[in-house]
């Protein structure tokens, strides 16, 4: 009976021994995890907690501190990158707006000097202030039209929409201005219309500013082309021409706000950037994708938008 008990305090003894241990350790395991956290956090350093440990609860509780340092990181980096965007949207901004502003300032100057204007010089300067006016003024309504559809509250009314008739009404629409730029016009729309579920508004101001820009830095080439096809579930339409093209460097960066092309394709033009972001949001707004392709060696580029096909 006195060796049972000795045995059994003995074992008590040790069980208490070993949770004391136990818990030791993972004091200390909690307390190095606190240390490094509050290091990185001090630093703003994109380090990980790594802490050898055998104790599941630690390890477990270890990943999820791992997951969330990594969240606030990615939250860091994505703040960084808005702020740095926006700081070159009003620097890029400012400039595009403080350019024609000038002229425009040019051009009053010079009328109110009437003594030194002939009537026919008058009539001219009229009318290149009314282009810069204009210009102005529609950089302005594709930059708050821009604003308005990256705000969260953005959303347009998705109905079944035939891509096939917008497109021809949209090519008939700018074909004298097509012609009227030496552009040989080739067309594929086939007779059977292709569905989605878009909005009517929203893809013929995608196809406006697709073609508006193949006028404006295509027509050396000669041709335009504008394609509508079917392609495994999903209907889309090619917008393209054999101008210049688009160095790849420029490429990933063509849908960015205020990013123009004007050194990669025609520099006898200024876009004001501003289009093609507008055109990828659109897309995007109804569950479609936007693309480009262009080689310069071959003397071809095309944007390309997808959406899913509707087939009932």
């Amino acid at each position: 009976m006195i060796l049972f008990l000795t045995v059994t305090m003995g074992l008590l003894i040790l069980v208490i021994g070993w949770q004391s241990y136990l818990h030791h350790k993972r004091s200390q395991s909690i307390l190095e995890i606190s240390n490094r956290v509050s290091d990185i956090l001090q630093h703003e350093t994109a380090e990980k907690v790594l802490v050898s440990t055998g104790d599941d609860p630690v390890r477990q509780l270890l990943i999820q501190i791992n997951r969330l340092l990594d969240n606030k990181q990615k939250v860091f980096a994505d703040y960084a990158r808005t702020k740095d965007s926006q700081r070159k949207m009003i620097s890029n901004m400012s400039h595009d707006l403080k350019t024609p502003l000038t002229v425009i300032l040019g051009y009053t100057e010079k009328l109110n000097q009437q003594h030194a204007l002939t009537p026919q010089e008058k009539e001219q300067l009229m009318e290149r202030l009314n282009d810069k006016v204009n210009s102005l003024i529609s950089l302005l309504n594709q930059f708050f039209d821009l604003v308005k559809i990256e705000s969260e509250d953005y959303d347009i009314p998705l109905s079944k929409i035939s891509l096939s008739e917008i497109c021809k009404s949209s090519v008939l629409e700018y074909y004298d201005l097509l012609v009227s730029n030496n552009l040989q016009v080739q067309i594929d729309i086939p007779e059977r219309p292709c569905f989605f579920l878009g909005n009517k508004d929203a893809l013929q101001r995608i196809l406006s500013n697709l073609i508006s820009n193949a006028i404006r830095y295509g027509s050396d080439g000669g041709v335009f082309g504008l394609t509508v096809r079917e392609e495994g579930g999903f209907v889309a339409v090619d917008v393209w021409d054999r101008g210049k093209g688009i160095a790849e460097i420029h490429q990933e960066r063509v849908f960015e706000r205020l990013y123009t092309l004007d050194d990669a394709r025609n520099p006898q033009f200024q876009g004001s950037g501003l289009g093609l972001s507008i055109t990828k949001r659109l897309t995007e707004e109804m569950n479609g994708s936007i693309c480009l392709s262009s080689s310069q060696s071959e003397r071809m580029t095309t944007f390309t938008c997808k959406f899913k096909q509707l087939t009932y």
